[in-house]
């Protein structure tokens, strides 16, 4: 089989998720095109103001500055030739059919023969734009729905239209995954797919019991945020980010293209929805919406006085005191019983959602693990509808759900299917129900899926986690040393076990005994857990000593800490670190110091003593030393002190890398070393590096004797 290759992207549409996709492409090495209409007096004005715009987004949508300059400008009066030198082109522009229709005979006969064309609409039939194109483009045409913001968000929907070729979507599917680092959901081409039909459904719900109990948006969006195991924005908060026309524009798809749902009578903006969108309040782009800031004052939208107040939203103390019950069961069960209006909100929120989602699960999605990954990926949901359903007891809720329906209690009398009560739970060992097929189903057995040896888990799922997995060489309090057979044998796995990855004196003895374990059984190390890397030194056990005048016990905490640093740099196998989220302090010295660093993009890297009245003790300063004075060795005319001020900014800032790449610029990590895209593909990828490694010979290097430093000019 031929090797899948999208050597050059062109995305169509440099607008908000235009020029996201595009910059995203860009962090991932991709070359892109990004087209748009002709400007009047600058032709390539108008894309050109959207990239420059991408740096003053936040959070960035660029790994670092200069991948702007990886966008090459375009548009369609002049440069559609371009194409040809395209395989994928992403259609990105507004959601209006007929738009996409002239676009889309316009570019038709400049594509490549073998480019894949794909639509980035949020919820527009796909079948029906395929109608548009010539009849042997359709096979290469499907829908790739990437969320809001495209760096940050793991979900990707993959859309086959009716002719879409499925080896060609298993190939994409693969290059999304560990390409751009994508959680892929394939959805149904039913409207608004599968996350946003659900999310938005879910919003819609919110809305009609916030009115039906008189509740304020503000006292919502305390319900429905993290104290449920949702995004800080809530609900409303949400909205306005989406933007209140935006999501009108959505709803308004539902209502014109699910005429016999049994929720149709909900999907209808409310009024006074339509009202602040008609006074031009859209929500974080006009900065007014349901919240606007007046001066420091975060103010809300009150119905019943129809004007702003101040934002106060609270839970209820007994309502509170509910949510903190441990056992899933025993909330739920309080929260139907509940009688405040918080109360009955939540359970009635949570049942509507219960009852929607088995109703249309045959309809939108290929079985219920997809549309659990779906909220949890693209709305940043803790779980997933069905997952928190099961959490709850299945058929506890089920018959809950059933006798609300019967008294008229939930928002649609139509009835929970059949397969609900002959179940008892949509996720097991056996894999998640397929309503379509009635039958459970397991995982994609693409190949690169064999890449996540640690993939994200649905509730049930049979899988050991990682604190558990293999098999165990050493172990203290601190830290486990293992291997995993499964992916190499001779490679072992370092891991911390302390809260956040903290590095205390169980962690730095720990770590001394496991390398000199590792030193005498292994091949090679790989210093890995899930995110975060680590958040650097255990100040408690620092400041402790401090409060007690015990400074000779600090310093040997600070000796300690340089020598596991030094065992880490001269171990007799190659140590490799595989780095994700944060690594502060001395998580950032420790990964300094091995032979080789892999990280994922979405790595935050830095020496942030400073921030606290400390200078970094772990090694990392001596390191940046070093590095100049190899620099400067390999330099004409230069010497140490000149490679010296930007990283020593970089530790009197605190700085953090807003990125693995960011981090290579500040000299956190060399060039040498590997950026991945998709988290899950990291110890994969570092077990390889590891083995490579032990496989060429690895020689840990010599100590330095003779290190050049700027001196007294230096001070």
């Amino acid at each position: 089989m031929e090797n899948f290759c999208v050597n050059k992207v062109a995305v169509l549409g440099s607008g908000v998720m235009g020029a996201q996709i595009a910059a995203h492409c860009a962090n991932a090495n991709v070359p892109v095109v990004l087209f748009d209409l002709a400007g009047k007096d600058d032709p390539d004005a108008i894309v050109r103001k959207a990239v420059d715009g991408l740096g003053k987004l936040e959070p960035s949508p660029l790994a670092t500055r200069d991948k702007a300059a990886c966008i090459d400008i375009a548009n369609y009066d002049r440069h559609l030739d371009q194409l040809a030198g395209c395989d994928l082109v992403i259609e990105a522009i507004a959601e209006k059919m007929a738009w996409k229709e002239d676009l889309y005979r316009r570019i038709a006969p400049h594509l490549a023969p073998h480019a894949i064309v794909a639509s980035n609409t949020s919820g527009l039939s796909i079948n029906h734009l395929a109608t548009v194109l010539p009849e042997a483009l359709r096979t290469r045409f499907c829908g790739i729905h990437f969320f809001n913001p495209p760096r940050y968000m793991h979900l990707v929907e993959l859309i086959p239209a009716s002719q879409s070729d499925g080896t060609l979507l298993d190939k994409l599917e693969s290059w999304l995954v560990t390409r751009l680092g994508k959680g892929v959901v394939r959805a149904r081409d039913t409207p608004n797919f599968v996350a946003n039909r659900i999310g938005v459904f879910s919003m819609l719900a919110a809305m009609h019991h916030t009115e039906r109990l008189g509740l304020g948006f503000d006292e919502v969006d305390a319900l429905t945020g993290p104290a449920i195991g949702r995004a800080k924005s809530a609900t409303y908060r949400t909205a306005d980010v989406v933007g209140l026309d935006t999501l009108a524009h959505v709803i308004k798809t539902l209502q014109d293209t699910l005429p016999a749902d049994p929720w149709h009578d909900y999907y209808a903006a409310p009024a006074w929805l339509q009202g602040l969108i008609a006074r031009g309040a859209l929500g974080q782009k006009t900065r007014c919406g349901v919240f606007r800031k007046q001066g420091k004052e975060i103010q809300v939208l009150d119905l019943k006085a129809r004007d702003y107040r101040a934002s106060r939203g609270e839970i209820a103390g007994e309502v509170a005191a509910i949510l903190k019950i441990q056992d899933p069961a025993g909330k739920f069960a309080a929260l139907r019983i509940c009688t405040h209006p918080q109360g009955r909100f939540l359970w009635a929120i949570f049942r509507d959602l219960f009852h929607y989602c088995a109703y249309h699960l045959a309809d939108i999605a290929d079985n219920a693990r997809d549309l659990d990954f779906a909220m949890r990926w693209g709305f940043g949901w803790s779980q997933g509808p069905f997952e928190t359903w099961q959490a709850a007891g299945w058929r506890a809720i089920a018959e809950a759900v059933k006798a609300d329906i019967e008294a008229g209690k939930a928002m649609s009398a139509a009835p929970l299917p059949a397969w609900v009560f002959q179940l008892e739970g949509v996720h097991g060992p056996q894999g998640s129900w397929s309503a379509t097929e009635k039958t459970y189903k397991g995982r994609s057995t693409l190949p690169v899926y064999k890449r996540q040896l640690f993939p994200e888990r649905v509730l049930g799922e049979a899988a050991a986690a990682p604190d558990k997995a293999g098999e165990t060489l050493y172990e203290n309090e601190g830290v486990r040393l293992w291997r995993l057979p499964k992916a190499d044998a001779g490679i072992a796995i370092l891991s911390f076990k302390t809260r956040m990855h903290a590095i205390g004196r169980e962690v730095i003895g720990g770590l001394r005994e496991a390398i000199a374990q590792a030193e005498r059984r292994c091949d090679g190390v790989v210093l890995w857990h899930e995110a975060p890397f680590a958040v650097g030194a255990d100040l408690k056990e620092v400041a402790a000593a401090l409060e007690a005048g015990q400074f000779d016990l600090i310093d040997r905490y600070v000796g300690e800490f340089q020598q596991a640093s030094m065992a880490l740099k001269y171990a007799r196998v190659p140590v490799v670190a595989a780095v994700s989220g944060l690594a502060l302090g001395g998580g950032c010295e420790f990964l300094m110091h091995c032979a080789r660093r892999v990280a994922t993009l979405e790595s935050y890297i830095g020496l942030v003593e400073a921030g606290v009245g400390l200078i970094p003790a772990g090694g990392g300063c001596k390191e940046f030393a070093l590095r100049a004075a190899r620099l400067a060795a390999t330099s004409a005319n230069r010497q140490p002190f000149d490679f010296i001020p930007p990283v020593f900014n970089a530790i009197a800032m605190a700085t953090v890398s807003g990125s693995a790449l960011h981090a290579r610029e500040l000299g956190f990590m060399d060039e040498a070393d590997v950026v991945v895209c998709n988290a899950h593909e990291l110890l994969h990828v570092a077990l390889a590096q590891a083995r490579a490694l032990a496989e060429a010979g690895w020689q840990p290097p010599l100590p330095a004797r003779d290190v050049p430093v700027a001196g007294r000019s230096g001070i």
